[in-house]
């Protein structure tokens, strides 16, 4: 057996990972493998409990590891239960939840999160759980003159899951279904917090790890989560399964578990992974991250083959079960994450050598097989979408080909995510946030010393193989430590989803929260300290538990003291819901409109005349569907500089009765010239921009004013086709009249069934 083979079978059973050879014990004459000394003599190597630094320390006795194991479970449930709180005492003191009125709360839902929880609303308002199911499958409220299923088309499975548990449960005597459905959100986050904290505890062996972790997640929350403004986003429901789901990973990639703990793990894969996918649209991008570091993990040899098949048939397993729920929905079955994963497989089938040869013959291996496996990921994906017909992601590449100057730059739905904040690079504030709690600090050196740890491995792993005694002589000059796979996978991890993160700000949700274990993992772990008391020649056992236990203690104890008054003046804080404006005209629509009336407006208003009134809207903020994206477009013409006939058949095209103009759209000073929108419908249009500034050369001059400025003249020309009926200062409404058939002219009647 040569000795790559030795490594691999000794992989499950070591802990440290891939140990060299002559380090792993000693060889009888039977030829069999026997325990290392230290192991006989009742010492275990620290790679058990979360380091690869070659260091050994005691064993426990078992009454001491379940008091320290009992003591740390009770931290983390103290931890999550402490930000379930702060989120909610928060999100109450902020808008003064508990005395609105029912409007206001549904109001306080802003943009897609009155969306989202409309269905809620409405599976609670149904005669029956089937018949709200039923309307949910056969909707034509969400975009008229359409029937669509919104089981298939949103991810909207947890809306529906409260709704049932609700009517099921005893709850409606003392507990509203608004605050189930925020508590039930807030519990998530004690989630996050609880598997952030297991995934330190089992990268760095322990549980003060996992409490700095928390510590650092609470006190850096205006980077690690937005849950308290924005309730019902996607991402805050799927975040904490993704982070069970990496918690689960880097446990499964631990050596020493017995087959029944790997199927448990591989089982909570699973189900963790399906219900990530489950709720949040933008699953397949992060699956596809995840993805590739196992690809990266597997071509260094740091992955067996069964951990590789495994992780990947978990990801297939969990979106094809998430495409069955969802009524077979094209867009995954096209996702990238699902061809990305068959090239890798295959061709890494038809390439069974690729882990043999020399140094340079096993990099060109390597460079060939990821051209290989792009180049077929990419046939393979342009072939299914090609199949499926599908184009509801193509928003999604626009938007990346324009961010990086690789597309068009004036294409109205890539410009649109453009000139969002949460679509821009990573403020620098967010850097000199995260100094400021002493997170950055650590996580810095950390993620540089183990990049370079895992370069030595992956170089080791690379090189040429000798012969077993070879090995043994050139071991026993130095120790060569080998690189846990756990450990890699946490990385690589933080890494790329840092990466991700410091391109697209929204992302940075996904990393800062792994941010806080990984950096954590480097104060309570041992290879940080290991190499700077090496360096200062006093490297004694004794020593590293005390610093290992001692810094973190006293890091906690810092931020307490400097951090705790700060919280609480935060907490205490109390501010109060106001949009009287809004509020007057959900009330006027709920009151004075044909319960069957079709709005037409900006997405974000359109959500929240959904949930406040139950009214038929033409267009609305989930935005992966290429028809409701080119609707939206044409509707938005309400802003641009076009003929009240042109916006008048646009507005019947799409059976709107009704259509609200505002103000903070139509006069809008928020975003720069060029990012307003009535700027990215003039691009789109091919006319020049309002206000001074430069102009491309290929614009011309409109030849009509702009709508929501000219209807309000109440020219002769837009009262024969609209009737002002509600305004204020914020909003204005109007109603489109019916043109008679034959001489054209206008009547006053509405367009719609009484």
């Amino acid at each position: 057996m040569d000795v790559r083979k030795r490594a691999k079978v000794n992989q499950a059973g070591s802990s440290l990972g891939i140990l060299p050879p002559g380090s792993s014990g000693e060889r009888c004459s039977s030829g069999k493998r026997t325990e290392p000394a230290r192991l006989r003599e009742g010492v275990f190597p620290l790679g058990r409990s979360g380091s690869f630094s070659g260091s050994y320390l005691p064993r426990r006795w078992p009454w001491q590891r379940c008091v320290s194991m009992a003591a740390g479970l009770f931290l983390a449930v103290l931890l999550a239960m402490a930000q379930a709180w702060c989120v909610n005492a928060i999100h109450e003191n902020l808008l003064w939840f508990s005395q609105l009125t029912e409007v206001e709360r549904e109001i306080s839902f802003r943009t897609e999160c009155g969306l989202y929880y409309s269905y809620y609303k409405q599976m609670l308002q149904a005669p029956s759980i089937q018949e709200g199911l039923s309307e949910l499958i056969h909707d034509n409220l969400t975009e008229s003159k359409r029937t669509i299923n919104l089981l298939q088309r949103m991810n909207i499975y947890q809306e529906v899951f409260l709704s049932v548990l609700y009517r099921l449960l005893p709850l409606q005597a003392y507990l509203e279904p608004v605050y189930f459905y925020i508590y039930t959100v807030f519990s998530l986050q004690a989630v996050y917090v609880i598997a952030l904290y297991l995934t330190a505890w089992l990268l760095a062996g322990s549980w003060l790890a996992g409490l700095l972790t928390g510590v650092w997640y609470i006190l850096n929350r205006v980077d690690t989560t937005r849950v308290e403004f924005t309730i019902s986003l996607r991402e805050n429901w799927s975040l904490p399964f993704f982070a069970l789901q990496v918690t689960a990973v880097t446990c499964y990639l631990r050596p020493q578990l017995s087959a029944l703990q790997q199927k448990v793990m591989v089982w909570l894969m699973y189900v963790t992974t399906c219900c990530f996918c489950l709720t949040w649209q933008f699953n397949q991008f992060i699956l596809l991250v995840q993805a590739l570091i196992v690809y990266m993990l597997d071509i260094v040899d740091l992955l067996t083959t069964t951990q590789v098949t495994t992780l990947y048939l978990v990801q297939v397993s969990g979106l094809l079960s998430v495409w069955l729920l969802q009524f077979c929905n094209s867009m995954i079955l096209g996702s990238l994450v699902l061809s990305f994963i068959v090239a890798a497989l295959f061709i890494r089938h038809c390439q069974p050598d690729l882990k043999t040869g020399g140094l340079l013959v096993r990099l060109a291996k390597v460079l060939l097989h990821s051209i290989l496996v792009l180049l077929l990921a990419f046939i393979i994906n342009s072939l299914t979408k090609k199949a499926l017909q599908l184009r509801s992601d193509e928003h999604i590449f626009k938007f990346i080909k324009s961010k990086f100057a690789l597309g068009p730059t004036r294409d109205f739905d890539a410009s649109l995510y453009l000139c969002e904040e949460a679509f821009g690079l990573l403020p620098l504030d967010t850097l000199e946030r995260l100094a400021g709690t002493l997170l950055l600090y650590p996580y810095v050196p950390t993620v540089l010393l183990l990049s370079g740890m895992l370069a030595v491995a992956v170089l080791h792993n690379l090189r040429p193989k000798g012969s077993w005694e070879e090995e043994k002589r050139a071991a026993a000059g130095g120790q060569v430590d080998a690189f846990r796979p756990d450990v890699a996978y946490n990385l690589l991890h933080s890494v790329l989803y840092g990466l991700l993160a410091f391109s697209t700000m929204r992302m940075k949700y996904i990393w800062t929260g792994h941010m806080c274990a990984v950096a954590a993992y480097g104060v309570c772990g041992t290879d940080l300290w290991t190499l700077l008391l090496k360096a200062l020649r006093c490297n004694t056992k004794v020593l590293l538990r005390f610093i290992r236990y001692a810094v973190p203690v006293l890091m906690i104890g810092w931020l307490y003291y400097k951090f705790w008054p700060k919280l609480m003046e935060e907490l205490s804080e109390l501010r109060e819901f106001y949009d009287p404006d809004t509020v007057e005209l959900m009330t006027w629509i709920s009151t004075k409109t044909p319960k069957q009336a079709v709005f037409a407006g900006s997405m974000q208003l359109l959500a929240g005349i959904k949930l406040c009134t139950g009214r038929v809207l033409t267009n609305h903020p989930h935005y992966e569907d290429k028809d409701l994206r080119e609707r939206t477009r044409q509707v938005y013409q309400v802003y641009a500089r076009r003929s009240p006939e042109e916006v008048y058949d646009i507005l019947r095209a799409v059976g709107a009765d009704y259509v609200v103009l505002e103000n903070s759209i139509c006069y809008e000073r928020r975003h720069r010239r060029g990012c307003r929108l009535r700027d990215l419908l003039d691009l789109a249009n091919g006319h020049i921009m309002d206000g001074p500034g430069e102009n491309e050369a290929d614009l011309v001059p409109a030849s009509h004013p702009r709508f929501c400025e000219a209807i309000k003249t109440d020219a002769a020309a837009y009262t024969a086709l609209f009737t002002s009926t509600f305004q204020n200062k914020t909003f204005y409404v109007y109603r489109l009249k019916k043109k008679r058939k034959k001489s054209g002219k206008a009547s006053s009647e509405p367009g719609v069934k009484q």
